[in-house]
């Protein structure tokens, strides 16, 4: 079993460094969410505080987060050191891929033991949800957490990617009162995660009555996991009821909204399909907490810690601009500025 999760773990890096594995006919809906100039913007350029915090605790440069990508692979180890260093460099929240394989397999354990290079910044160890109906207990959760030295533990949901992937675990049944018994039993935060789907406010809801304390929609827009399972699968009915699939989800705008109507005393994280700074910028006037990059970040992240520097500095570059064009001078005038239009 662990030897398949390391060849899937490498696979799926290898297809999301391509275009293959975007949704199609759907988009984040960032597109529809306009911001309007302010030509007197009355506030100095080099004033502008991106400065924010995780869960109200940790201080952080920015309201950015490098969303769960990848760990238990060969490849992966050295992702994850880019993507750490880079991220302590500048203040960005740093998620790991799924630790499933850090108890499965011992070979790629390191890959997601990054506390040695970002010692200071928030790091957020990740698992499946499915996989609390699969045997995984909370002890192991526990030593998933003492093994990261990680901050807090986001479980994520992937329903239809599941169904496609060989092998895949499809039994959700039941499984909020497993949630609830882990928030109960965890001194860490929990939260929930979905993989590019986005989640809904109904859902949002539930979660928040369980004990989960932060929310990443990972909304429709981005990378489709349906499409990437697709081109692993040699199940061939599999792979055509897949394309089916290929505009399926919530755009992360329309999941934004939803989760923030329902939920807004929990931390909400917009990701999915963001791309720019000034996506990010829509995003948190939306009310978005943090936005999370991922897919968009990868190349960078199989070259250099410089590479992946050089795209945090352009986003950082691209809100700060935003805000300055806004004539908002910190994150949470910008949360409240009025000149935001969605069409």
């Amino acid at each position: 079993m662990s030897e398949q999760i390391d060849k899937r773990k490498a696979e799926h890096i290898q297809l999301c460094l391509t275009d293959q594995v975007e949704g199609k006919l759907i988009t984040s809906g960032m597109e529809r969410v306009k911001l309007i100039h302010n030509a007197l913007p009355e506030i100095d350029f080099d004033q502008i505080d991106t400065g924010s915090s995780f869960l109200t605790k940790q201080q952080i440069k920015t309201p950015f987060l490098i969303s769960s990508m990848t760990g238990g692979a060969e490849q992966a180890d050295q992702i994850n050191r880019h993507l750490a260093i880079a991220a302590e460099e500048r203040g960005w929240i740093f998620a790991l891929g799924s630790t499933r394989a850090l108890i499965e397999n011992e070979s790629y354990r390191q890959s997601f033991q990054v506390r040695k290079y970002a010692p200071s910044i928030p790091v957020i160890a990740n698992l499946g949800a499915v996989q609390l109906n699969y045997g995984f207990t909370i002890d192991q959760c526990k030593q998933i957490m003492e093994l990261t030295e990680a901050d807090a533990l986001v479980l994520h949901l992937n329903t239809i990617q599941e169904v496609v992937q060989t092998n895949g675990d499809t039994n959700f049944s039941a499984l909020l009162p497993k949630i609830e018994a882990l928030c109960t039993a965890m001194d860490l935060p929990i939260g929930v995660k979905e993989v590019g789907w986005g989640i809904d406010g109904q859902t949002a809801y539930q979660l928040s009555q369980v004990g989960i304390q932060f929310i990443d929609i990972a909304g429709a827009g981005g990378t489709s996991w349906s499409q990437v399972e697709k081109l692993r699968s040699q199940d061939p009915v599999k792979r055509l009821a897949a394309e089916a699939f290929v505009d399926w989800g919530i755009p992360t705008v329309d999941s934004l909204l939803a989760v923030k109507e329902q939920v807004s005393n929990r931390s909400i994280i917009a990701s999915g399909g963001m791309k720019t700074g000034v996506d990010a910028a829509k995003a948190i006037a939306l009310g978005a907490d943090h936005v999370g990059f991922a897919r968009s970040i990868l190349k960078e992240a199989t070259t250099s810690v410089e590479a992946v520097l050089e795209v945090m500095q352009v986003r950082e570059m691209e809100l700060k601009m935003a805000m300055f064009g806004l004539g908002v001078a910190s994150l949470a005038e910008l949360r409240q500025t009025e000149r935001i239009i969605l069409t």
